[in-house]
């Protein structure tokens, strides 16, 4: 039986997701995405995946997205070094966090849903998770931190064995091509449309 005061518990929570670095930043920089960050931004990324899969249910991918990683207010971030020596119960820390709050049934079965990677939902979050990774590279190049240029060879292992769909590949591509300045350079802005013209 849910318990509202687990439900106000569950959301300070969640809030606090916002302090928790994700632990690579040790590798990359200061600005760096947070835990909040990387959720909000996976979720997105989620959806146009889906859109370019066809799925429909951008119900279910939203709430697996938002929910992927938030075992980690308990369980922490691990990054490619750590994950040689530590040893996470992300399983218990979901259950406990959901434990008596009225979301607990459907999250934490989403939650399982996203670990296990069969359903196409759960794929696609993951390959937003994955894309979520080279997005941030790609802002480092731009700052001129080459940390993607250095694990050119180890992401494009990712892109071919740990991305599950064509919308995600085709993504991936287009990132690699991107440039992270170019929403703002070519919007709309005071050099091209406003008092800046020339």
């Amino acid at each position: 039986m849910s318990n509202i005061s687990r439900d106000i518990d569950l959301l300070y929570e969640l809030g606090a997701i916002r302090h928790i670095d994700r632990m690579w930043k040790r590798f990359l920089n200061a600005d760096f995405a947070n835990n909040t960050e990387h959720l909000f931004r996976v979720a997105w990324i989620a959806l146009v995946i889906a859109k370019h899969e066809g799925v429909a249910n951008t119900d279910k991918i939203l709430k697996m997205a938002i929910a992927h990683d938030i075992a980690e207010s308990r369980t922490g971030d691990v990054d490619y070094i750590s994950r040689q020596y530590v040893k996470r119960n992300e399983e218990l820390a979901i259950n406990d966090m959901l434990q008596r709050t009225s979301l607990q049934k459907e999250f934490a079965e989403l939650w399982q849903e996203y670990e296990e990677r069969k359903s196409i939902e759960s794929r696609i979050v993951k390959d937003a998770d994955t894309l979520d990774v080279d997005m941030e590279l790609a802002e480092r190049r731009a700052r001129g931190i080459p940390l993607e240029k250095e694990w050119s060879k180890q992401r494009a292992h990712v892109r071919k064995t740990q991305i599950f769909t064509k919308g995600a590949k085709k993504i991936s591509a287009a990132i690699k091509a991107s440039n992270p300045d170019d929403w703002h350079k070519n919007g709309r802005n005071r050099l091209n449309s406003g008092d800046w013209k020339e």
